[in-house]
């Protein structure tokens, strides 16, 4: 389980970079079905880049810790949920989005129980004694 919490937390760290660069980079271009809008538009989807480039950051900072922090991993996971109940509510007021924002509803919505599940998987394996530390000695 320590594996699989791993690589999740890594995929993730490196799309939420990639997908923060790729905003940041293209503004309101990077939208799918948003179409034309205004300079201030664009300003906020290139700002929201950055952040969504440092939260990526932060899951990346998380999977190079030993053991990965399940209080991290849930904070993490705790903020992508939110994500997902904003487009949730976006949808109660505004309406349908376009079909990639709904796709990626689901996804902000299916993948936090998963990480809240698995959070604490590393610390687990730690604390059972199957960790060994890099230079071969047991933890204190």
């Amino acid at each position: 389980m320590a594996k699989v919490l791993k690589g999740l937390v890594v995929a993730m760290g490196v799309a939420c970079v990639a997908i923060g660069i790729f905003h940041f980079a293209l503004g309101i271009h990077s939208v799918p079905g948003e179409g034309s809008a205004d300079a201030t538009v664009d300003s906020r989807e290139r700002y929201y880049g950055a952040i969504f480039l440092g939260y990526g950051l932060a899951w990346l900072w998380a999977a190079r810790q030993a053991p990965i922090p399940a209080s991290a991993v849930r904070r993490l996971a705790g903020i992508f949920l939110l994500g997902g109940v904003g487009r949730l509510l976006s949808m109660a007021v505004a309406g349908q989005p376009q079909w990639f924002q709904i796709v990626l509803t689901v996804i902000e919505l299916v993948l936090p129980p998963l990480y809240f599940w698995l959070a604490d998987a590393d610390e687990k394996r730690v604390n059972s004694g199957a960790y060994v530390h890099r230079q071969g000695a047991q933890p204190a």
